[in-house]
This record gives C-alpha cells, sequence and structure tokens, in this order.
C-alpha cells in the first residue's frame, strides 16, 4: 500500500472538479479530485484560498473544506453563491471535468484534539461552511465533547445541510442544534430574528476553563456578538473566528 501524500501549497495549483451536488437554491458543494494516495495536509477548521481572474484582475477567497481532513482521494467545497461575490460566482460557474486554482491548506481559526470539552458554533449563513468539518470531526470520532450549534439564516431554504443537523440532533446525544430564522414559516418553533445575548446565554456551554465558541457570519454579526460574548464572560482567547 502506497504511503500517503499529504498536500499542502503555496503557489495555486489546479485541481478537477468530480462532482457536483445541490446543498441549497444557491449553495452547492464541489468535489475536487486529489491523487489516490494523496490527501491536504490540514486540520479541521483549516482553509484554501480559490484563485482566478476577474476583469483581467488576479483576486482568491477562502474556503474551509466541508469533507473530513485526512479524506483520501478527495476534498469537498461547500460554496454559496453571492451575486457580488465575484469568487463564488465563478466557482458556481463550473462544471464537472473543469478545474480550480487553489493553495494552501492555510491555518485558520481550526479544532485541535482535547482543546476543549464543550464547544459552542455561531454562525451566520455560510458561516457555516467553516464548522461543518469541525462538527464532522468531533462526531465521527465520537470525541468526547457536548456541541451546541446556534445557525441564524434568513428563511427555512437557506439552512445549509437541514438534514444534516436533525439527523446528528437525533443520533448524537452531544449534538445539540438550534436555527434562528429571520423569516419563519409558520408553526415555526425555534429562534425568530436575529440571534441575540439572551439566546447566547440560554443555548451556548457557560464560560469555563474547558469551553470554546466559534463564531461565524456576516462581518456586522461577528462585530456584535463577538462584543455580546465577552460581556457574557467569556475570555477573547476562547472565542475563534474562523
Amino acid at each position: 500500500m502506497a504511503a500517503i501524500i499529504r498536500i499542502k501549497t503555496k503557489t495555486p495549483a489546479p485541481y478537477p472538479i468530480t462532482a457536483i451536488s445541490v446543498a441549497t437554491h444557491d449553495t452547492k458543494t464541489f468535489r475536487f479530485a486529489l491523487p489516490e494516495n494523496a490527501t491536504l495536509d490540514m486540520l479541521p477548521g483549516d482553509h484554501l484560498y480559490v484563485h482566478t481572474s476577474i476583469n483581467g484582475k488576479a483576486v482568491k477567497r477562502p474556503y474551509t473544506p466541508s469533507s473530513l481532513p485526512g479524506t483520501v482521494g478527495y476534498f469537498d467545497l461547500t460554496i454559496k453563491r453571492y451575486e457580488t461575490g465575484v469568487v463564488s460566482k465563478y466557482v458556481h460557474e463550473q462544471q464537472v471535468g473543469d478545474t480550480v486554482l487553489m493553495s494552501g491548506p492555510n491555518p485558520g481559526g481550526h479544532w485541535v484534539d482535547g482543546m476543549a470539552k464543550k464547544v459552542g458554533f455561531v454562525a451566520g449563513g455560510t458561516g457555516i461552511t467553516t464548522m461543518i468539518a469541525i462538527i464532522r470531526w468531533i462526531l465521527t470520532k465520537r470525541l468526547d465533547v457536548e456541541l451546541f450549534l446556534i445557525f441564524a439564516n434568513k428563511t427555512e431554504a437557506d439552512i445549509i445541510f437541514r438534514e444534516e443537523w436533525d439527523r446528528d440532533a437525533r443520533e448524537h446525544p452531544n449534538f445539540h442544534c438550534y436555527h434562528v430564522l429571520e423569516h419563519p414559516p409558520a408553526g415555526w418553533t425555534m429562534g425568530v430574528g436575529r440571534v441575540t445575548g439572551d439566546l447566547l446565554r440560554q443555548r451556548l456551554p457557560p464560560p469555563g476553563p474547558d469551553t470554546i465558541v466559534f463564531l461565524c457570519g456576516p462581518p456586522p454579526m461577528v462585530e456584535v456578538l463577538e462584543g455580546t460574548l465577552k460581556d457574557l464572560g467569556y475570555p477573547e482567547e476562547a472565542v475563534i473566528l474562523p
């Protein structure tokens, strides 16, 4: 059996798309091929840069793989298409067989086994994509860690991987998930509006030496909630921005 090669590149390299699946009305998961004995050299939460040229200008954007670290032969990126997002629109225009230039993985706000016993995740929209691999890693490895996810979206149709979160909540007693919608459907029984300090206090594990919180979403949301978490007693080093 060939030794596993761990890939990390500083210069952009081409990766071919082998499959595309629909996650929501504006979000897709793109599967990229690696050599059959290769994996990305990364921890859960690390990111790659997608590189392209728009109107003659080089641009790049970070994306966190949604596939598990250590996966051999391929990796996945889950990307939402934004009308003002030049790179997200570029990737969404690609088809199976096309190649996309990427560099990395690069270290970000990632998970390291043993760093906490209780982990909060506060995600707004596509902020969840920075956390997918971390949640999947902890649950797949059956680590002794309790997870608390607060996931804010505009509508129910915007919830990325809704079925997965529902299944995880049913199958893993250590996984707790609470959705917040700005525009909920009739009969909605979870959160409405925006994530507030009261909601964080109710749904996250309290501050403590074995508690950390991952926070990712639109910049205005992150800026406000960073301050709110500080006011609730979470030390700066316990709040991680992937």
